[in-house]
């Protein structure tokens, strides 16, 4: 049986006050991601939050746009790892962290799917974790070409083919 853990990336207050373009959704991802999160302390899951700073621009290091939102916030045994690029392993203590943990399945959620979402989930799989990917727990906002939903729903099927098993929030269950 897999030891899981519960991985949400980004879920901040700038992202949250977002609105050119803003993202797709978001109070309902905010909802879910909740749900889970609930789900994961019920059942003594290990939760890590992803808080994404840019060295140069937005959001910068301990500006109020960085904090987490007030629903994410983390109680004392939860882990919190800053980074600066959108994959939530490179140069930070992630994956040793949860290796020490003996985790080998990371249920993944929050924010932008191409981004951050689509990184960690490839980089999780090649490290070798079973992952997990909440089909309606990530989002991002339309682009030139693509609306936001397109662009989810692409994601979730690129996701699917090799790299995570997606599912919907409320099927997401830790045993």
């Amino acid at each position: 049986m897999p030891k899981i853990a519960l991985l949400i990336i980004d879920m901040q207050v700038g992202a949250l006050e977002w609105e050119n373009p803003p993202f797709y959704q978001m109070g309902i991802l905010v909802q879910r991601l909740k749900q889970v999160l609930d789900k994961a302390r019920t059942a003594g899951i290990a939760v890590f939050f992803a808080q994404h700073h840019n060295p140069t621009g937005f959001p910068a290091y301990g500006s109020r746009e960085w904090e987490l939102i007030a629903e994410m916030t983390p109680q004392p045994q939860e882990v919190v790892i800053h980074k600066t690029t959108p994959d939530p392993f490179l140069n930070t203590s992630l994956d040793h962290q949860l290796s020490q943990l003996g985790v080998t399945q990371l249920v993944v959620g929050g924010i932008q799917t191409a981004d951050c979402i689509d990184t960690a989930c490839r980089r999780a799989f090649s490290l070798g974790y079973q992952v997990v990917l909440l089909k309606d727990g990530h989002t991002t906002f339309d682009s030139s070409i693509l609306s936001a939903r397109q662009i989810i729903d692409h994601h979730n099927q690129v996701m699917a083919d090799w790299f995570a098993t997606v599912v919907d929030t409320e099927a997401v269950e830790f045993k």
